[in-house]
């Protein structure tokens, strides 16, 4: 019965070994944002998105994520001015830490990712402007992909990973009230972490 008990805990272990050995096989690197209302858990594409995850995995390694914020909320009320409008919250460092160089914007007609349900996409101002703000996707968004009518340039943002839980926590964030978009109290991120 203790043999029985040892065998399953040893194949337990390595299945979840050959999970990881796998994911990075495939450039997938997992992360845990955490959270002063829980944890959300997401799978970084390295391979489709390479500049991306290395920019944004940066900023995790530099514990520059730590004591961060989501700041705001884009639902479908709160953009009156808007003709195409998105729902995603989003969030960054907290104003003050050293940052890094913008990146190269990975536009999604190249790494073939799109703005679906619980993508991670970085923010931006322009072409080749994006730092540590990110925004998480809530529904699909394809006027953020490229050649999307959200912002007139039309080169769309680049997403580098998908939500795999944590779904109640990101309905918390959406919901915190704001003054326009942005929260009246921004939700803590507590840490990034690979997983």
């Amino acid at each position: 019965m203790r043999f029985q008990s040892l065998l399953l805990t040893l194949l337990a272990v390595s299945g979840v070994a050959a999970q990881q050995t796998t994911k990075a096989a495939t450039g997938i690197i997992p992360i845990r944002i955490e959270t002063q209302f829980g944890n959300i858990d997401a799978d970084l594409d390295s391979a489709r998105a390479p500049v991306t995850v290395t920019n944004f995995l940066r900023y995790v390694d530099a514990k520059l994520y730590d004591s961060a914020s989501f700041f705001r909320t884009v639902t479908l009320e709160n953009q009156p001015n808007d003709s195409v409008k998105i729902q995603v919250i989003q969030g960054g460092k907290a104003r003050g830490k050293p940052g890094f160089a913008p990146i190269p914007l990975e536009r999604t007609s190249v790494t073939g990712l799109r703005h679906r349900n619980g993508t991670l996409s970085m923010a931006r101002s322009g072409p080749d402007t994006g730092t540590d703000q990110f925004s998480i996707m809530i529904g699909d968004q394809p006027e953020l992909d490229f050649a999307g009518k959200r912002n007139k340039d039309g080169q769309g943002f680049a997403a580098f990973g998908q939500v795999t839980s944590g779904w109640d926590v990101i309905k918390q964030i959406q919901a915190q009230p704001a003054n326009g978009q942005y929260m009246t109290a921004p939700v803590t991120v507590l840490r990034i972490v690979r997983r």
